[in-house]
């Protein structure tokens, strides 16, 4: 029963990390219904601009958060602004098509600035520290990981609900050209959507970057949890991919447990089965 219950909470932390990779996702389809295809990458981007930021200022990885978050804002905003903005309209492919060449060119320019060798972001002894909870150990920082994604998805939900830049938002989701003739301005809410799922796409790659190592190719693979996620919650709900960040990461612990290779194979097994049988997600689209 111990064993179980380790598993569970091993895969919970997980699962924490994962949404922190699937929230901006989320907000970027369900904002403008945009599949962002280079999603991974900007995660590792954002790792390699907090290796830089470190490296420069001395700061400590958590700290670093901060400024990689405003450029990550800066970055998402200028894209849609001036890029993706313009290829959106009727078709979804056009954009789909677009994210997959901003991909490229960002996996290949990093390799370029920082080679193929693997780094990773130091934050001391709380990467190895745990507190004891009977006889399960919950590793501190997978902890601060799940309670950050926590706090995060809240906060977003709040932003969504309770501000007039969170119902421009919403309004542009529903109908953005009901929302144009009432005076909301939808590039720029749109650029301020991608801004947002950006600047959360920066405390997921540090996060990432601490968690484990990163070399300029791994975006792939963050694209696809993050994605896996956000369908099994559901398209566009926050809480609900979430949930489905937290049910990928148990039953990848499961799996592990199971056998050591198959992991993320349980994963994968958990979102065909989610998609087959529910193919809008376990819960209802919010936003």
């Amino acid at each position: 029963m111990l064993e179980i219950a380790d598993v569970l909470v091993q895969g919970i932390m997980l699962g924490g990390l994962y949404a922190l990779f699937a929230i901006g996702l989320s907000i970027a389809y369900g904002v403008m219904r945009l599949v962002n295809i280079a999603h991974g990458d900007f995660l590792v981007l954002a790792s390699y601009l907090a290796l830089t930021t470190i490296a420069l200022s001395g700061l400590h990885p958590f700290l670093a958060i901060v400024p990689v978050a405003i450029a990550m804002f800066a970055i998402g905003y200028a894209l849609q602004r001036w890029v993706l903005g313009r290829t959106m309209g009727s078709d979804g492919l056009a954009p789909l098509l677009a994210t997959f060449g901003i991909a490229i060119i960002l996996r290949n320019a990093l390799l370029q600035i920082y080679s193929a060798d693997a780094r990773s972001l130091q934050i001391g002894s709380i990467a190895t520290d745990s507190l004891s909870f009977g006889s399960i150990s919950v590793g501190v920082f997978p902890l601060l990981v799940l309670l950050v994604s926590i706090g995060l998805t809240f906060a977003v939900s709040l932003l969504f609900d309770r501000t007039s830049i969170g119902i421009a938002l919403r309004a542009t989701s529903d109908d953005p050209e009901t929302a144009s003739l009432m005076g909301i301005r939808t590039g720029r809410t749109h650029a301020a959507a991608l801004g947002l799922s950006f600047a959360l796409v920066a405390v997921g790659g540090v996060f990432a970057g601490i968690r484990t190592t990163f070399t300029p190719d791994i975006g792939p693979a963050s694209l696809l949890y993050a994605f896996e996620a956000v369908v099994i919650g559901g398209l566009g709900s926050l809480w609900g991919t979430f949930a489905g960040a937290v049910l990928l990461g148990v039953a990848q612990g499961i799996g592990a447990e199971i056998d050591a290779g198959a992991g993320v194979l349980a994963g994968h097994l958990v979102f065909l089965a989610v998609l087959v049988l529910r193919p809008t997600g376990l819960f209802a689209r919010t936003r």
